[in-house]
C-alpha cells in the first residue's frame, strides 16, 4: 500500500492568498491541525492551528506574513509504514504527497491512515487473535506458519514488537478462523509460549479496539 494511494480527496491545499480566518475554518471542518500552502503545484510548506493563534493572522492573508513553515512530506511511492513513522514522528494530522517532480499531489489524514492501515493488517475480517511469545534468536517465521497450516488455518496478518529489554517478541497472528483450540495446543506443543487468544467476536471486538487505541496513543506520541 503505497502513499499515492492513501491520497484524501476532500482536504483543500491553501493559498497564500487565504487568511488566517479561512484556514481556522477549514481545519475546523476537516478536523485537522495542520493544511497545506500550495503555489502552482509547489509545496510551500504545512501551517499548523498553533502559527494562526500565535502570529495573530485571523484577517490577514498569509502571503503578509513571513512563516516559518514545517515541510514534512512523503513521496508518492513510498510504503504506509514510512506514512506512518513520519506521521508519529512530528505529531502530524496530515502529511503532504509529493511525486517525482516534487510537485504536490495532496494529502493524507491521520484518519485516513488509521482506516487503510487496519484494511492492512485484516482488522475486520472474521478470524481469531493468537499471541505468542519467543525469543528473538527463536523466532522463525516458516515454523509459525506451518503450525498454523498444519492445523487447518491460514495466516490472514502477522506483526511483531520487542519489549523494552529486547530479550522477547511479542507475535500478534490474526487467524481466519474462530476456534483456536487446536492451534493452541499445537504452538504449546513445539514449546511456544500463548501469551493471549481470542475467539468470540467480543473478545476480537475488545482486541481491536485495544490495537487501536494503541495506533492512536503512537500516533499522538
Amino acid at each position: 500500500m503505497l502513499a499515492k494511494d492513501l491520497i484524501s480527496d476532500i482536504i483543500p491545499a491553501l493559498k497564500t492568498s487565504d487568511t488566517g480566518l479561512d484556514v481556522i475554518n477549514w481545519m475546523e471542518a476537516f478536523r485537522v491541525s495542520h493544511l497545506p500552502i500550495v503555489n502552482n503545484r509547489v509545496f510551500l510548506g504545512l501551517i499548523a492551528d498553533i502559527d494562526i493563534y500565535d502570529l495573530n493572522l485571523a484577517n490577514e492573508p498569509l502571503g503578509n506574513h513571513r512563516l516559518s513553515l514545517m515541510k514534512p512530506y512523503v513521496m508518492e511511492y513510498q510504503h504506509i509504514y514510512d506514512v506512518i513513522e513520519i506521521v508519529a514522528r512530528l505529531k502530524l494530522s496530515l502529511v503532504p504527497v509529493l511525486d517525482v517532480e516534487q510537485e504536490y499531489l495532496g494529502v493524507i489524514t491521520q484518519q485516513d491512515l488509521i482506516h487503510r492501515f487496519s484494511e492492512l493488517i485484516a482488522a475486520h475480517t472474521p478470524g481469531g487473535i493468537l499471541q505468542i511469545e519467543v525469543g528473538p534468536r527463536d523466532y522463525t517465521l516458516s515454523e509459525i506458519a506451518r503450525i498454523v497450516e498444519d492445523s487447518d488455518s491460514k495466516i490472514l496478518s502477522l506483526y511483531v514488537n520487542q519489549d523494552s529489554s529486547q530479550e522477547t517478541l511479542f507475535i500478534t497472528i490474526k487467524l481466519n478462523r474462530t476456534d483456536l483450540a487446536p492451534i493452541v495446543s499445537a504452538f504449546e506443543r513445539y514449546g511456544y509460549k500463548i501469551r493471549a487468544h481470542y475467539g468470540s467476536e467480543e473478545e476480537i471486538d475488545e482486541v481491536a479496539v485495544k490495537n487501536y487505541e494503541s495506533l492512536i496513543r503512537y500516533l499522538s506520541v
